[in-house]
């Protein structure tokens, strides 16, 4: 087992100047720096974790805070709990993952211990009732999602609302003239979810300015409810050719609800999603899809939160850029 020893032994510097690098309590030139970390890299020294947190007055340890209320789609969800994971593990840090529906007693019960260092925070909605206590906390903090008023925080998204936007443009470009939101479960839009707001905002601001007629339409996540889904738009939206989901569970049994309907995508109707690559690659139909990026907004959440705590100054809002990619599921409207 490798010991600091070996390390200060390696590096050509004393045992003390290795505790210094690795607990920043004390400065040291940047040439020692980077040799000490060199020296751990080559030897695969591993501080010893009680250690390194006596040492350092922390636990390394961040918390991932992800309430699973009703409604959310657990798999994606849990994309993002890897992704942060896989990151805080590049930090030598653990993460403590938190999915009781606690609110603000949840979190202040967390940050009043020294279990953990500092907070990830999911399924943000716009008048989050815990946005006064991660401003006051004496622990950063990093939201993954955009509240109504983000001032004073840190946060990190997907731009949903240009997600939105992307879907109704693209449809339109294609001469599609009468579209269609099949969104999240209705519970998720109640509660005010700010991820699921803003691709409604999307959807219907690019609507409107290329004159389209639109609608949004909450649904459960399931087979039975997408048919009915299915059933419902083309009794009152008779001329409908463009569908955008943004839910899921219920891509794949919509598209069949539609064609067992006689409608053939995209010859009849095209559709396009939000929604991670592997499900839209996977379908029967190939389906144009906005990604959702997981890996990239955990792993970015992770060093926002990692210069946080170094004291490094970080851009208050990250917001990540949309990007369509074209499959099977749509086509000009009428071409074939």
């Amino acid at each position: 087992m490798v010991k600091i020893t070996d390390v200060a032994r390696h590096a050509g510097v004393s045992p003390s100047t290795v505790s210094y690098a690795l607990s920043g309590k004390r400065p040291i030139s940047e040439e020692t720096r980077r040799r000490v970390e060199e020296s751990i890299r080559r030897l695969g020294y591993r501080p010893h974790a009680g250690a390194r947190a006596l040492a350092s007055s922390r636990s390394n340890v961040l918390a991932l805070v992800v309430p699973l209320r009703a409604g959310i789609h657990v798999p994606v969800v849990m994309q993002f709990a890897v992704s942060v994971v896989t990151g805080a593990r590049r930090h030598d840090h653990d993460v403590l993952l938190l999915t009781q529906e606690e609110g603000e007693e949840g979190l202040r019960r967390v940050a009043d211990t020294a279990l953990v260092d500092a907070l990830i925070v999911m399924d943000v909605q716009l008048h989050d009732s815990r946005l006064p206590l991660l401003r006051a906390l004496d622990r950063p903090s990093v939201l993954i999602g955009f509240p109504a008023a983000a001032e004073g925080l840190t946060c990190i998204d997907l731009d949903f609302r240009g997600a939105g936007e992307l879907c109704v443009e693209r449809l339109a470009e294609l001469g599609h003239r009468v579209v269609a939101l099949v969104g999240s479960p209705p519970e998720v839009y109640v509660r005010g979810t700010a991820f699921a707001q803003r691709v409604v905002e999307g959807f219907t601001a690019a609507a409107d300015r290329g004159g389209l007629v639109s609608s949004v339409h909450p649904c459960e996540a399931s087979p039975a409810a997408a048919r009915r889904m299915a059933d419902r738009l083309l009794r009152e939206q008779p001329g409908l050719t463009g569908v955008v989901v943004h839910n899921e569970p219920v891509l794949e049994p919509l598209i069949d609800a539609f064609e067992h309907l006689g409608l053939r995508v995209p010859a009849d109707l095209s559709v396009a999603a939000i929604c991670p690559d592997e499900l839209a690659e996977g379908l029967r139909v190939p389906v144009t899809s906005v990604a959702i990026p997981s890996a990239e907004v955990g792993s970015r959440a992770v060093d926002l939160l990692m210069q946080k705590l170094a004291g490094t100054p970080v851009a208050e809002a990250t917001l990540l850029t949309p990007r369509l990619v074209e499959r099977g599921s749509t086509g000009v409207r009428g071409a074939l």
